[in-house]
């Protein structure tokens, strides 16, 4: 079994969102060199689509992101994705009915910070896309999220079902 990681910038990599013209400062995705030392013996392979603060994402850079797990060869794909907007994208992705298994997550803290979620949420988004069949999830905060029934709970900093 081989994972297709698709990386999209956010708080999961560590990205600085101070600047007025929102332009990350970074140079490749930190989660590949989170990964690296991980200890993970799954086979993946990683790919930056773009560095976005999620808020940010257009959807253009949403269809991008279909396209390519249209276009890729695996049939289990991750996405790293910033947790502002990542129910909309994990929707989206949702509609076009692609027969994969697609799990998005993210990061309350970033990557490179002390208490950083990034490795957990990583980490259950590598078991969830190994066990779960088709459709599109979110994992974050612990649990697994239908797309479908998702969102995220700003005043709370946290994922739950909408219903």
């Amino acid at each position: 079994m081989s994972i297709q990681i698709f990386t999209t910038g956010g708080t999961i990599d560590g990205l600085d969102y101070g600047s007025e013209d929102h332009a990350p400062k970074m140079h490749g995705s930190l989660v590949t060199k989170l990964l690296s030392h991980a200890r993970i013996t799954v086979e993946y392979s990683i790919e930056e689509l773009f560095a976005k603060d999620s808020k940010f994402i257009i959807p253009k850079d949403r269809d991008f992101i279909c396209q390519k797990c249209v276009e890729c060869k695996k049939d289990k794909i991750i996405i790293t994705h910033g947790t502002a907007a990542m129910a909309l994208t994990a929707k989206c992705i949702l509609q076009k009915n692609i027969p994969k298994t697609i799990v998005l997550t993210g990061a309350a803290i970033p990557i490179n910070k002390e208490n950083s979620d990034a490795l957990f949420n990583l980490g259950a988004a590598l078991t969830a896309v190994q066990s779960l069949g088709h459709g599109v999830y979110i994992t974050m905060n612990g649990k697994i999220f239908s797309a479908d029934n998702v969102r995220k709970n700003h005043a709370k900093g946290i994922f739950e079902n909408e219903r």
